[in-house]
């Protein structure tokens, strides 16, 4: 491959890692263009899983193997089965020295590699029927994140020398577009995420909401929302300070998490001050007014605070059409309204009849949305 060809390559392989959205897209962008550039057959993208000494796949692309999955759930290998990699991580690199690729192949050591290092992957190469291997280690944040294997087949041409040189060069590339997607994905997190609980915010809740509402109106999706507030943080504050109320928005939020775990893929989010909520979509209005009785029976557990009311609303409820998420907010934040005002210590459920679910509807309920019921519902505590 000639220079000019070797550049393009590189333009490509950042371009398609620039262009991910994910780390998933970045990881399969990484080894499509490690696996062209170099003319291979398979690629694969690994990380150094530190804690658990091992070698985690993350993506495999080209002519898989049998056993081979492209975004694998658990294939992974020891890093003792693999000495170079010891060796290049505290002897060469701790002097300073850079993290060369090298060559393996299925006859044995490559020229000018040392031999007892590369049986496992000797092993691999045979079994897979692969002729060959080049693996560049990567290096982020100055320290090994993982490998980029690339691999020809049986009676295709050795990998040489200027091949391991260039796919170091490669594994620079691929380690500055993995430092660009992490720092995208923690703007992200950042700007979904509450920063005293860890739990959804507000914008993260409105999002979800619209995307629920919309399946709902497509397929009949079951969407719940559970809104609560959180009963005497004022007087915590006052009496205690804000370091205390804080301690108690924080316990509350790990309650909240808890009992959203109860109903599978349920959002849990502080909605601001002492708001906070659970979004559910697909499991039956029964499930949730379940677990917010859980959050309500835990909450009044909490040292300090006292207790908290709880609102729900679900589309499988008597509650008429819900073709807005303002409409089903609203109808929520209604009933958490009377749960305060009652001082219930059970959820109080919009659509529902009985001593312990209290019929909450919306007082002159227009037939057409507005204007502001078009436009994002923002709320009490919007920011």
């Amino acid at each position: 491959m000639g220079e000019d060809r070797r550049l393009v390559a590189v333009v490509a392989l950042a371009q398609g890692m620039a262009a991910a959205h994910g780390s998933r897209e970045a990881w399969r962008a990484a080894a499509v263009g490690a696996c062209r550039a170099l003319g291979g057959s398979f690629a694969a993208l690994s990380v150094w899983e530190r804690e658990l000494g091992r070698l985690k796949v993350l993506v495999n692309v080209g002519e898989l193997a049998d056993g081979e999955e492209e975004f694998p759930e658990d294939e992974s290998y020891p890093v003792h089965q693999f000495a170079e990699i010891t060796e290049f991580l505290h002897e060469q690199w701790a002097g300073g020295g850079e993290p060369d690729a090298w060559v393996e192949t299925a006859e044995g050591p490559a020229a000018g590699r040392r031999p007892g290092y590369c049986h496992q992957r000797v092993a691999a190469l045979r079994r897979r029927g692969r002729g060959c291997c080049v693996v560049a280690p990567i290096v982020l944040h100055g320290r090994a994140w993982g490998e980029l294997y690339v691999a020809r087949p049986v009676g295709e041409p050795v990998f040489e020398r200027a091949d391991a040189d260039f796919a170091t060069v490669l594994a620079a590339v691929v380690a500055a577009g993995i430092a660009q997607t992490e720092r995208l994905e923690e703007a992200r997190r950042l700007a979904f995420t509450d920063a005293l609980t860890g739990l959804a915010n507000r914008r993260a809740v409105d999002v979800r909401l619209e995307q629920a509402i919309e399946r709902h109106r497509r397929d009949g999706a079951v969407v719940s929302l559970v809104v609560c507030d959180l009963n005497g943080l004022k007087r915590v504050n006052d009496t205690h300070g804000h370091a205390a109320g804080d301690r108690l928005l924080e316990r509350f939020g790990s309650v909240l998490s808890l009992c959203g775990a109860m109903l599978p893929g349920a959002l849990a989010a502080r909605l601001g001050g002492d708001e906070f909520c659970l979004l559910a979509v697909g499991p039956a209005a029964d499930q949730v007014v379940k677990a917010a009785g859980e959050l309500c029976r835990r909450a009044a557990e909490l040292e300090l605070g006292d207790g908290v009311a709880c609102g729900v609303a679900s589309t499988e409820d008597p509650i008429g059409p819900v073709r807005s998420a303002r409409r089903l907010f609203r109808l929520a934040d209604a009933a958490q309204y009377r749960a305060k005002a009652e001082r219930a210590a059970r959820p109080v459920v919009a659509g529902r009849a009985g001593p312990d679910d209290p019929v909450v509807r919306l007082a002159d309920e227009p037939s057409k949305e507005t204007n502001g019921e078009r436009r994002r519902f923002r709320g009490r505590h919007a920011p």
